[in-house]
């Protein structure tokens, strides 16, 4: 499918570094030497930190209806935060940025649909968040959240991805469903618990309601790292180590879904 996309403000972070064996990257000859390229060379990787810190502030704009894949809905939300005032924006805005820091020694470009994370900036709109990949030919996107259920004993993470609808994602889900399976893997392998309050158990959710997947014309999903209302959950969300796993944790997920195993 194709889309008239309007300009957005992505910030492009692209770096190369870390050397890698001869098993993870081709090998090229310069000079007489033998280089490793790093593994995701010449990969385009969108990250999506849902939300903005200054999303409240801006209730107007942020409650304008935008196109979100054959029907309408608000432009954005102010997200939830922990019982402690931590703010999902700060969650998604803090993992995504460790998260571009890997994935760039990895070789791969990356770029963010946010730049901030200020109580004087709103959006963008999940329009331009869900089209935020097919501007720059993306080979992945993901998007970063933290759910807010007020269910008792909610907690752990689930992955979130289109389902098969025409004409809007057919192109993509099998693909998107697949980096989802990447996505569960690498977080449980870090020892992170799937949901126990999403339907099915297995830690996937496949929704036809959000923008943000149904305009992507590349695999893309949207991780909610775990309930923030549930106190374990937030006490990893709120910590530098925590973040640090989660975004770790992505990270593989990223490389996982880019280099499948033969």
């Amino acid at each position: 499918m194709r889309y008239a996309v309007a300009a957005l403000a992505l910030a492009g972070i692209v770096a190369t570094g870390g050397a890698v064996s001869p098993a993870q990257g081709a090998q090229v000859e310069a000079g007489g030497s033998r280089q490793a390229r790093p593994p995701l060379s010449g990969r385009v990787v969108v990250i999506d930190p849902g939300h903005q810190l200054g999303n409240h502030n801006f209730p107007r704009k942020i409650n304008r209806p935008v196109p979100a894949g054959g029907f309408r809905k608000p432009c954005n939300t102010t997200g939830t935060a922990t019982n402690g005032g931590y703010p999902e924006a700060t969650l998604a805005w803090r993992v995504s940025k460790v998260l571009a820091a890997r994935l760039e020694r990895l070789g791969a470009t990356v770029k963010l649909t946010r730049t901030t994370n200020s109580q004087r900036h709103w959006g963008p709109c999940v329009d331009e968040r869900g089209r935020a990949g097919n501007k720059v030919h993306a080979d992945a996107k993901i998007s970063v959240h933290g759910d807010g259920s007020y269910t008792a004993g909610a907690r752990g993470f689930h992955v979130i991805a289109p389902t098969d609808r025409r004409p809007w994602t057919h192109d993509i889900y099998r693909t998107s469903k697949r980096l989802a399976v990447d996505t569960r893997a690498a977080l449980k392998a870090k020892g992170l618990r799937v949901a126990n309050y999403i339907a099915g158990g297995d830690g996937l959710d496949f929704r036809s309601d959000l923008g943000t997947l149904n305009l992507s014309d590349v695999p893309t999903v949207m991780v909610e790292l775990g309930n923030m209302r549930d106190a374990s959950d937030a006490h990893r969300m709120t910590s530098p180590q925590g973040r640090q796993k989660y975004a770790a944790a992505l990270a593989d997920a990223v490389r996982r879904f880019l280099q499948p195993v033969p």
